[in-house]
């Protein structure tokens, strides 16, 4: 009962003619057409179980990132990956750490097991390795990092993730959830590969929700050491992926093309958001995903509450993040052309509006 449900974005605004979902940091391109007729390809078999083992979606991603399929493991998501972890690594007493605005599955992981969730502070919206190394105790066996992390869109340069585990026990496993990695233009950035292959406690993460658009099949992947494989392995659902969505997935993840396209998108628009949010006189903390952490006075009338009341009067729905302790701020997807200047537009008008009060 200390487990409070994950609650995901709203995605209606009642007596709106068009509605913008900017609350789910979906993709705004949507899946690859490829993705979409593999999908439909599948449809006359429905009576027949999955590959129990996603031996063709394995390969595919061995293929696209170089890695050896044998230390892949797929899931319903990567929500599904992490549960996982969390239940073949955490026992009553034992910790997991997880950073204050961090994903807020990880807590949910945790007390599931019966172990208890460690809050390590962050500097700046920012996963603070100081602070995540403190926290480290005789109890820790997991912990939780993402990065990029959602919902700040921060992230950590790979010599500081390389830091931070330096630090650990070797008997701490580091979960690196990269589910937003293909967004990142930084060239400090990493998303865990090397240090999986070259670490017996490292494990990484990643989706096809995001960037290959394929949110509804729930489909994710992990990179991870034999052993940790291996005891995933043990544990997870033999079908835990579905024939579509694996078929899905492979012809998401080979077409390379529409992924170039999306990041482009992001690339442009991410910046333009940023930028002309800014001159309003509000607060973006600086993302390399693909979604912006907006903040607002405390000043009645321009509240976060007061902007997202403005914006979904115009149908344009942005995440409230008081769950993730950020009560003063709203995050939104990067989303098409038109809704991002849709919310610009609202935005500046919301601002301009004098307060009474």
């Amino acid at each position: 009962m200390a487990i409070h449900a994950y609650v995901p974005g709203k995605s209606s605004a009642p007596g709106v003619a068009k509605i913008y979902k900017l609350s789910s940091n979906e993709t705004p391109l949507g899946p690859s057409p490829h993705a979409i007729e593999a999908y439909r390809g599948v449809a006359g078999h429905l009576e027949d179980y999955p590959d129990g083992a996603a031996t063709a979606l394995r390969e595919a991603i061995g293929r696209a990132f170089g890695l050896d399929p044998a230390r892949i493991v797929c899931g319903f998501g990567s929500d599904d990956l992490l549960t996982l972890l969390a239940r073949a690594y955490l026992a009553d007493g034992d910790e997991a750490i997880h950073t204050t605005h961090g994903f807020l599955v990880y807590p949910i992981a945790t007390l599931a097991t019966g172990a208890k969730p460690v809050v390590a502070a962050e500097r700046n919206y920012t996963a603070d390795v100081d602070a995540i190394l403190a926290a480290v105790t005789e109890r820790t066996r997991i912990v939780f990092l993402a990065n990029p992390n959602n919902p700040t869109g921060t992230y950590l340069p790979f010599d500081e993730v390389k830091r931070l585990h330096r630090g650990l026990p070797p008997r701490v496993l580091l979960v690196l959830d990269a589910a937003y990695a293909e967004y990142v233009r930084r060239n400090d950035y990493e998303a865990g590969i090397e240090l999986v292959a070259t670490s017996d406690n490292v494990v990484m993460t990643r989706t096809f929700s995001k960037i290959h658009g394929l949110a509804a099949l729930r489909l994710g992947w992990m990179y991870g050491p034999d052993h940790v494989v291996d005891a995933v392995n043990r544990i997870r659902g033999p079908f835990n992926v579905n024939t579509a969505a694996s078929a899905a997935g492979i012809a998401a993840i080979q077409d390379t093309g529409h992924v170039e396209r999306s990041i482009a998108h992001n690339e442009t628009w991410l910046a333009w958001l940023t930028a002309e949010i800014g001159k309003l006189g509000l607060t973006v903390t600086p993302s390399a995903a693909n979604f912006i952490l907006i903040h607002f006075p405390d000043t009645k009338g321009k509240t976060a509450a007061d902007a997202d009341k403005a914006l979904t009067a115009r149908g344009l729905i942005l995440r409230q993040v008081g769950s993730y302790g950020l009560p003063g701020a709203l995050r939104m997807s990067v989303g098409t052309e038109e809704a991002n200047r849709l919310v610009v537009a609202t935005l500046t008008d919301f601002m301009a509006t004098p307060s009474h009060g």
